[in-house]
């Protein structure tokens, strides 16, 4: 048997990919290669489809049949809070769309379990520092939107056929768990600024008049292969439990400001990191960090890796 990855050969989901190769699992890629890239999973098959497109209903048939899937981790989907609010239609289509075309996928195969990729921007502007999952969720962008209405989604087909579900709540994910799988899309703060220096331009900040220590936005940054070993530690609970649905936030249950970062970017690089102030973007909320208890007592899992790790693992990757 195998495990299906949608975005697959994306940042986030090729180091799952690769965590899941090493302990010998058989696992399929399905991914648009919009933005991931095939030479990232190995020799892991690809199904190149979009599954917001009405071709994903067939595509994922073949592919649950062709290579006995017994199990799937969703990652494909838009992801940027800007883009969202600036084109919503087009998230709500890809998002949750795409979501619903794998449902319908998963049930007529008999697939049970899923991990999917939801996000902290489910959270919306937080009233407390540090945010629980049985707290409100009240998404303030389109992208938050469309990631909670995939919980509700993934919910309710517990319901209706008997799905299991964990959803993980990633908070902000940067680093490389390995040199060629970097983040190279430039969506991200560290990729940005990395990008930015080497154009010889300041990079920019988005707000320094939030009510912040700093001024500046506050976020729980986990590192990606952190990050990869909670969807496996998430997985292996859906075979041995039970219950339908399960919410986990993915952090360290710790913050850092966009300037703290800057300044670990300029310990790690060398570099004169002097950013330029803009205007704040619309969707951003001032804090977000995460309570991490749930997933640390029910999965046994804890990120290991801190903020000096990501950028430095980030900026190999980025110089690679």
């Amino acid at each position: 048997m195998s495990v299906l990855v949608t975005g697959g050969a994306g940042y986030i989901g090729s180091h799952v990919v690769r965590l899941l190769q090493q302990r010998g699992t058989d696992v399929v890629v399905v991914d648009d290669l919009s933005n991931g890239r095939a030479e990232r999973v190995g020799d892991a098959p690809v199904v190149e489809v979009d599954l917001g497109t009405d071709a994903a209903a067939p595509a994922l048939a073949a592919a649950f049949a062709e290579h006995d899937v017994e199990a799937v981790i969703h990652f494909a989907a838009r992801k940027q809070v800007g883009e969202s609010v600036a084109q919503p239609a087009r998230y709500w289509s890809q998002n949750v769309g795409g979501m619903a075309n794998l449902l319908q996928a998963m049930e007529t195969a008999g697939v049970g379990r899923l991990v999917f990729s939801s996000s902290a921007a489910t959270y919306g502007a937080p009233s407390t520092a540090v945010v629980r999952e049985d707290g409100p969720a009240e998404p303030i962008n389109p992208y938050g939107q469309t990631k909670l209405v995939g919980e509700w989604m993934s919910r309710a087909a517990g319901v209706a056929w008997g799905l299991r579900t964990a959803n993980l709540r990633y908070f902000n994910v940067a680093g490389a768990g390995w040199d060629d799988l970097g983040d190279s899309a430039v969506m991200n703060l560290i990729p940005i600024v990395f990008s930015a220096l080497d154009a010889g331009q300041a990079p920019a900040v988005f707000g320094d008049d939030y009510p912040t220590p700093d001024g500046t936005c506050i976020r729980d940054y986990v590192h990606v292969l952190d990050l990869a070993q909670a969807h496996l530690a998430a997985l292996d609970h859906l075979g041995t439990d039970e219950r339908p649905f399960d919410t986990f936030n993915v952090g360290t249950g710790t913050g850092a400001s966009v300037l703290e970062v800057l300044a670990e970017v300029r310990a790690v690089t060398g570099v004169d990191v002097d950013p330029v102030v803009h205007a704040r973007r619309p969707g951003d909320p001032p804090q977000l960090i995460a309570d991490v208890e749930r997933i640390t007592s029910t999965l046994g899992w804890s990120a290991t890796k801190s903020l000096h790790d990501i950028v430095t693992s980030a900026w190999e990757a980025w110089r690679r």
